[in-house]
């Protein structure tokens, strides 16, 4: 009986995580669908793109609220069942990622698949969730990371790095080891998801922001060469 109680959980955490709220709030501002802009993602990175600052602010904040959120009602409705905290927000990211509101078709009609996010401000949730003050060293890191190297896509998959780092450290100091998996969940997931940004990165071509290090470093080569 419990463990049908725990499942139902996880499988709310999903519909939780699927709530396209990147979508949501780009069609109420600009009434424009953000799966048709850049990359079609529907996290934060994509809706400041479509809709500007603020925009992809609230989306991330609100895509961060996604993993946090299935912790702690996970943590409310079954203090006792751990890994069901740990796994709540990992079915948060895979909505997130694959959300059942977002059928992708093809020009006939068919069902091909599900589109969303990236899973990015999610995961940097689920460990915000799993231990609070996470977050006070995986946002200044993903920023430091983000105006670094300015990859947008190797930020997202550094936060859960870092997550990894942390639930490491604390499980050597006692926390359990349970939420270590969980990053390691975490990164796949997000590796996963940003498949075609690898292989750009590998390629050489994955788009560089300017306001970056990285960026700014690559504009004055390139205005040396002129």
């Amino acid at each position: 009986m419990y463990i049908v109680f725990d499942i139902v959980i996880i499988l709310l955490a999903y519909l939780f995580g699927a709530i396209p709220f990147g979508l949501l709030i780009v069609k109420l501002k600009t009434g424009k669908d953000i799966r048709e802009i850049e990359s079609g993602r529907t996290g934060g990175t994509n809706a400041m793109r479509a809709a500007g600052f603020w925009a992809g602010i609230a989306t991330a904040l609100l895509d961060i609220l996604k993993g946090a959120g299935t912790v702690w009602i996970a943590a409310w409705l079954t203090p006792n069942s751990h890994w069901v905290h740990v796994v709540a927000p990992l079915a948060a990211i895979i909505g997130h990622n694959y959300s059942i509101f977002l059928p992708v078709r093809d020009k006939n009609g068919k069902w091909t698949g599900l589109s969303g996010g990236a899973g990015g401000a999610p995961s940097v949730g689920g460990a915000l969730g799993l231990w609070a003050p996470s977050i006070l060293i995986i946002m200044p890191l993903g920023m430091l990371t983000f105006f670094t190297l300015g990859i947008a896509s190797v930020t997202t998959m550094a936060v859960a790095f870092f997550a990894i780092i942390i639930f490491t450290v604390r499980a050597m100091q006692g926390a359990p080891w349970i939420d270590v998996l969980y990053g390691v969940g975490a990164e796949i997931l997000l590796m996963w998801a940003l498949r075609p940004n690898l292989k750009k990165l590998l390629e050489g071509n994955e788009r560089v922001v300017k306001y970056s290090l990285n960026g700014w470093l690559r504009a004055r080569k390139e205005k040396r060469k002129e």
